[in-house]
């Protein structure tokens, strides 16, 4: 049986993932409510792995390293997160690696990917790792997209344009859920076109 693939991204409505350093908007764009993060928390709750790409990881790592700056990377569904298992697709990192369960893998992504839909007993979730997830979704291994799309514009600050070199997909909408009344949760089966 093939495990799950899902990539978990938080998007503003005009498809960024962040915005750069002169944005003021925060890790949710200042939208997180107790309807989002009681549902992000079931998400990460149950039995997951987690991949990472290795910018991801270190990005994560420095957030949570740095949680005075970062107040918001302190939520419990983070933590949550954080306690999955985890791999780290990198060549570079090697162990021990600053998160609680985590082991990097060596190689490339798709073929990792590939033999870890194998072989897990549990679905398989990555958050964020957007050049990774493109690549995987356009390899045809990302079996689950989920958009948490927050209710703002980056136009001048928005950076990492989540789609961005991708190639053309349709979308079936599997799920839709309503968060806090203003910030909507889309989950796609990826279909390239």
């Amino acid at each position: 049986m093939t495990a799950t693939y899902t990539f978990d991204v938080f998007s503003s409505f005009d498809g960024f993932a962040s915005v750069g350093a002169d944005g003021d908007w925060g890790g949710y764009w200042g939208k997180q409510g107790p309807e989002l993060l009681e549902h992000r928390l079931g998400l990460y709750s149950g039995e997951n792995r987690l991949v990472l790409g290795a910018n991801t990881y270190r990005d994560f790592a420095s957030m949570l390293a740095d949680s005075e700056v970062y107040s918001d990377v302190l939520d419990p569904w983070v933590t949550a997160m954080r306690n999955c298992p985890t791999t780290v697709v990198s060549n570079s990192l090697t162990e021990p690696l600053d998160w609680p369960d985590a082991t990097p893998a060596a190689g490339d992504a798709l073929e990792v990917v590939a033999r870890m839909k194998e072989e897990s007993d549990v679905p398989i979730r990555s958050h964020g790792s957007l050049s990774m997830n493109r690549a995987l979704m356009d390899a045809g291994l990302v079996d689950r997209l989920q958009v948490t799309v927050y209710p703002v514009i980056t136009g001048r600050t928005g950076t990492q344009p989540i789609f961005a070199g991708t190639q053309d997909f349709d979308l079936e909408l599997l799920e839709s859920t309503l968060l806090d009344g203003r910030t909507q949760e889309l989950i796609y089966r990826p279909r390239l076109h």
